[in-house]
């Protein structure tokens, strides 16, 4: 075997043994939209506020999620690099930019939550003020 078909199978594996046992294959089911935030379970329902916030939130969740694959990638990486200096170098700065987004990530949530409970602004929970003529 070529040593670039090793290493392509080798990877192969390890991304596919990650998936496998992931939380998202253990508790694959049906998705109820109702059971995932009971302000949606109605179209009429949804608000502009509501759409802003719920998206605010959603993107925090996807930048944390992203971070956290791309640490758990790096992390293979370095395990699969067999200490060729390269890859191994690879691999750590795919770790530690992962945790630089985390930690940027996790910071702007803190801040956020932090303005909240301070200056009793909320910014996680937008609302959008009505107009009485």
């Amino acid at each position: 075997m070529t040593n670039k078909l090793q290493k392509a199978l080798s990877y192969g594996s390890a991304i596919a043994t990650v998936l496998a046992v992931s939380p998202a294959s253990v508790l694959a089911e049906d998705i109820n939209l109702q059971d995932i935030d009971p302000q949606f379970a109605n179209v009429s329902q949804i608000t502009p506020q509501r759409l802003l916030t719920f998206m605010i939130n959603g993107l925090l969740i996807v930048a944390g999620l992203a971070a956290f694959f791309f640490l758990l990638i790096g992390g293979v990486q370095w395990v699969l690099a067999g200490g060729d200096k390269e890859g191994t170098e690879k691999a750590r700065k795919r770790i530690t930019n992962a945790l630089i987004g985390l930690a940027i990530v996790f910071s702007a949530y803190a801040l956020a939550f932090l303005i909240e409970t301070i200056f009793k602004i909320k910014i996680l929970s937008f609302t959008i003020p009505t107009i009485v003529p």
